[in-house]
């Protein structure tokens, strides 16, 4: 008769953690997680599959990443961006996705690929299609830092994006909002199209900078 099964290695309930805040943090990025939304221990816990005290760690690594908020005795909320947050993220994003346009493998594939990324956000457009567009306006500046090849970068960029994901929602009332944004990456690729890599450098500073200073003024 065998005995009761052994209780997780700490290095095992810190890897179903990591894959925990994965899944998560993808929800957040999709959107599916409102800012200020209630993250019920039970429920996120069952819907996730995973034991609570393996959410406890995925909670954890999320908090350190300003993507949830602890509240004691209240419990854990899904963060809402304060206008120091988007100046932290767009001052990070600045000099990440710099960065990588002036040093990333911006090759025939790559370019190809952003241009798909581009015809796609102008389509939506089009259509009218906001999360559409946010979603290829994402993916083009993802892109961008893909190029570079580092999964340590292309990690950050991610928990950026998620956070932006949060940021965003200050924006749903303006619908020209991510419309304005399309066309400006289009922009920065035609610069990096024409292999000038400065002048991609110093229209996407700009658009990030217009931006950030689009949402703090919706902030107030």
């Amino acid at each position: 008769m065998s005995g009761p099964s052994a209780a997780p290695e700490p290095q095992e309930e810190a890897q179903a953690g990591a894959h925990a805040a994965a899944r998560l943090r993808a929800l957040i990025a999709d959107g599916a997680l409102s800012p200020g939304a209630k993250l019920s221990e039970h429920a996120v816990a069952a819907e996730l599959g995973i034991s609570r005290n393996t959410l406890r760690e995925c909670f954890a690594m999320l908090a350190a990443e300003g993507l949830v908020l602890r509240i004691p005795h209240r419990g854990v909320f899904v963060a809402q961006p304060t206008a120091e947050d988007v100046r932290d993220l767009y001052a990070a994003r600045g000099i990440l996705e710099s960065g990588a346009v002036l040093w990333g493998a911006v090759d025939a594939g790559r370019l190809e690929r952003l241009r798909s990324i581009v015809a796609a956000a102008l389509t939506a457009r089009d259509g009218a299609d906001v999360a559409g567009m946010a979603d290829a306006n994402q993916r083009f500046h993802r892109s961008l830092v893909e190029a570079v090849g580092s999964r340590a970068l292309l990690a950050d960029m991610d928990r950026a994006l998620a956070r932006m994901r949060l940021v965003f929602h200050a924006m749903l009332e303006d619908r020209g909002f991510h419309a304005r944004y399309a066309v400006r990456n289009a922009e920065v690729l035609t610069a990096l199209e024409s292999g000038d890599r400065s002048r991609a450098v110093e229209l996407l500073r700009d658009s990030l900078g217009d931006a950030r200073d689009e949402i703090l003024d919706q902030l107030g």
